[in-house]
């Protein structure tokens, strides 16, 4: 049982910082950067008009626990549009802050620019971890399925369905094992696999893209652990 107290925040903490219009984003699905929620699950959009990276920590405010793990963020290019899917695993406040830069900026240090007060009343549903998103991911990437996968999933006849802009050849390497993607006509890389085998043992699971010359060199996109 948790004590919910609204913390306290600095004046001008929440809602959008100085770089976020410099940098052409935009709320999308949340204007309002204090969210209150009855579920432990929320899907925040933003808009973009040039391209850029993000990244981002989830705070629980009470525990000061950084739960990063349990965002996932990809993007819609066709849309423009940057989503960031948040699971909460208690019922309790959280500060989500948002840091970005242009996709071409090279530096290491994003500045903040948007912070949200996120209030999850209940937890309805158990949540894991999303897989560890590598930096080629937030160059565009974005996964239909299957964005949460462990040892809790259904791992019979797996479909994957991702975007991968500039992408040769995509595949998964599960426990060494190689399962190779066939590109759609719609641009979506597409597979279906099972994974059965691998349930509880801590099995590593990766998502890489080829995008260039060599065919045999791989970029890891998406780690998951079975």
């Amino acid at each position: 049982m948790t004590t919910e107290v609204r913390p306290e925040l600095p004046e001008g903490y929440l809602g959008a910082q100085p770089k976020f219009s410099e940098l052409g984003m935009s709320t999308d699905s949340h204007p309002d950067p204090e969210i209150e929620i009855k579920d432990n699950k929320v899907e925040i959009t933003l808009k973009y008009t040039k391209p850029v990276k993000i990244t981002h920590q989830l705070i629980n405010t009470r525990t000061e626990a950084d739960l990063a793990d349990y965002v996932f963020v990809q993007t819609n290019s066709a849309d423009q549009k940057i989503s960031l899917v948040v699971h909460m695993p208690e019922s309790d406040f959280y500060k989500l802050q948002i840091f970005a830069l242009p996709l071409t900026d090279e530096s290491k240090s994003l500045p903040n620019v948007f912070n949200y007060l996120i209030h999850c009343a209940r937890v309805n549903n158990p949540v894991y971890p999303f897989p560890k998103q590598y930096a080629q991911w937030k160059e565009g990437c974005y996964i239909k399925e299957p964005v949460v996968l462990n040892s809790h999933s259904k791992l019979t006849n797996i479909k994957w369905k991702v975007r991968i802009p500039n992408a040769k050849n995509v595949a998964v390497v599960a426990d060494g094992e190689w399962h190779h993607f066939e590109k759609k006509d719609d641009g979506n890389w597409e597979a279906s696999f099972s994974l059965d085998k691998l349930r509880g043992k801590d099995a590593k699971v990766t998502l890489n893209g080829n995008f260039g010359d060599d065919e045999s060199k791989y970029s890891t996109l998406l780690e998951y652990k079975i």
